[in-house]
Parts: structure tokens; sequence; C-alpha cells
């Protein structure tokens, strides 16, 4: 997981209980919180790869979650069930130290549906009616710290006074809506124009548009192999997408079905930078509307112990059917 989110989804999970007003059927931005405490905030535009200059009135400290657009941009507005891409500088709100920066990386997706809008209500009505190019202020209050199990009434400032608790500061995220896009949808199947793979490599049939793998006389991989057997006409998949698949996986060594998505009847969903690196050295590049067929070296999925009926060198065809 990224430092970012690290640091992000406390935030996202306290506001859930912050509240904010129901969505209108055209809304606005929705603020929450002490917003008043941002009255100070100025920011620099730096563009959209380089964080902003931001100043406030230092220490800044909330007691609750609390969120305004603070910058407002002149792009389109934010609509529901858009992804958002954003940006975001965290900062600490008491000396104004830097402790995130991702303007330089690749934008984060924030995918603004229903699952958001039920689980972080405020962090949803917030973006939902922003405008591409708009800044919103994020302020989360820091944690609080349960006095130290050594302190004693000598240990307090005066006659009678509890044992002070430490807290840590306030973090201010100042997050960037760099664009906002309606999803691609899903597919039902691969798309895409047939491409006739290498010698030497185990075969695939198909039955009932499920695919099946023959292991027979395929040699043992000296090296990853990642093979389209059908070439996808979408995305480009990056290592930091989150897929949505089809799969079977079966042994190299005798062919044994050890995984099937298809068996359960439904695509599965992960982020790739959360797999075995065989599947995230071999499906990065690849394109939305591919099968592709994965020939994997021990060393690359599971080692010598395997996992579960996963043994040794294995072999994946995979259906790449979304990406965000």
């Amino acid at each position: 997981m990224r430092r970012l989110l690290a640091i992000l989804l406390p935030g996202l999970l306290l506001l859930t209980a912050c509240g904010g007003t129901a969505s209108q059927p055209e809304p606005s931005s929705q603020s929450a919180g002490e917003t008043a405490k941002f009255d100070s905030i100025k920011l620099t535009d730096n563009g959209d790869k380089k964080a902003p200059g931001v100043e406030f009135d230092k220490p800044l400290t909330v007691t609750q979650p609390t969120i305004k657009v603070v910058s407002e941009g002149s792009g389109a507005t934010v609509k529901a069930n858009q992804i958002a891409k954003i940006s975001v500088l965290a900062l600490n709100g008491t000396d104004g130290s830097q402790l995130e920066d991702t303007f330089p990386n690749e934008p984060e997706n924030l995918e603004l549906n229903d699952e958001l809008k039920t689980n972080s209500a405020v962090i949803y009505n917030a973006f939902v009616g922003a405008k591409v190019g708009s800044s919103l202020a994020l302020a989360v209050p820091g944690k609080q710290s349960a006095p130290s199990a050594s302190a004693g009434p000598s240990d307090s400032a005066s006659p009678g006074a509890s044992p002070s608790a430490a807290s840590d500061p306030t973090q201010l995220l100042i997050i960037k809506v760099l664009s906002a896009s309606d999803p691609t949808p899903v597919l039902d199947k691969p798309q895409g124009e047939t491409v006739s793979p290498q010698a030497g490599l185990p075969t695939v049939t198909e039955k009932d548009g499920v695919p099946e793998i023959n292991v027979a006389g395929a040699p043992a991989p000296t090296s990853l192999v990642s093979q389209d057997l059908i070439k996808g006409t979408g995305a480009t998949v990056k290592e930091t997408d989150t897929l949505t698949v089809n799969y079977v996986g079966v042994n190299l060594s005798d062919g044994t079905k050890f995984d099937s998505s298809f068996d359960r009847g439904q695509p599965a969903t992960f982020p790739l930078s959360g797999v075995i690196k065989g599947w995230t050295q071999g499906l990065t590049g690849k394109t939305v509307g591919s099968r592709v067929l994965l020939v994997i070296p021990k060393d690359l999925a599971y080692g010598d112990a395997g996992q579960g009926q996963a043994k040794g060198d294995l072999v994946f065809v995979v259906d790449i059917l979304g990406v965000k």
C-alpha cells in the first residue's frame, strides 16, 4: 500500500461519521466540519505535476474531520459515479512540514460510486459537484494518545490534575481534482485480434467460453512467458492498476487445476501490485480485452513451498476485462 493511502484512508474513514447533507439531483460540492479554520489557507498553483504552495495560520487543529473547496477550478462539474483523478499534498498541521506529495506521480483514482457514498458520505458530497481543477482541503484530527502507564500523581503539572494525554498533529491534505470521467464498462469476455502463440507452450482451447489448458509436452520455463492469445484494443495495464479478470490456473507438472474464477461464476477484481510477481510482471503492459497465457517459474509464483494445490511452475490463462 502506498504511503499516501496510509495518510488518506484514516481521514476517509473518520469522515463516515461526520454526516453531511443529502445529495441533490444536481449537487454542488458540500463542505463539512470546522471550515472557518480554512479561512487562512492560500494556495499558489504550480500546475498539475507540481504541488501548490500552501500558506496557512499555524498551528492548524481541528476536533472533527473537515473538508472544503478552497480553490475553485474552471473545468466541468464532477458527477456521481465518475472516476476523479486526484493528486494530494499532505502536510503537518502544526508546523506545515510535508508528509506526502503525489503530484509528480501518476494521479490517484477516486471512484465516486455508491460504496463511497455509503462509507464516506462527506468525501462523496465534497467531490460530487466540484469542478475539475478545484483544490479541496481535508483536515483530519490527530489521534489522541493514552496517558503513560507509568504516570503517577507526582507527574501532574499541578496537584490533582490528571496525567496529560499527548496527541498527534492534525493532518492537512490539499487534494487537486485533475480530471473526471465515466468509468469504462467491464467486458463480458475478451475482445480483440486472435494471436498465434509461439511453439512449445501449453495449448489452450475453449469450451463454452471457458479456456482449457493442456500442458502435455510443455517444458519448464527458464523465464516468465507472457503470451497474448487475444490482443485486446482497450487501455494499457499499469502495475498500479486494479484489474477485473477471469482466469484459470493449473500446475505445469501435471495439469492439475487449482483455481478458476470461471468455476466460481464471476470475475475477480484485485490490485495488480498485490498478486504474485508472475502476474504483476506478465500483465503489466497488456491491454484490456486481451486473453493472456502466463507460464510462470516457481520463483515468480509461490516458491518451493507452493500454496494449497498450486505447486512449482504454474500456467494461467487470464482474460483482462477491465482496469481502473
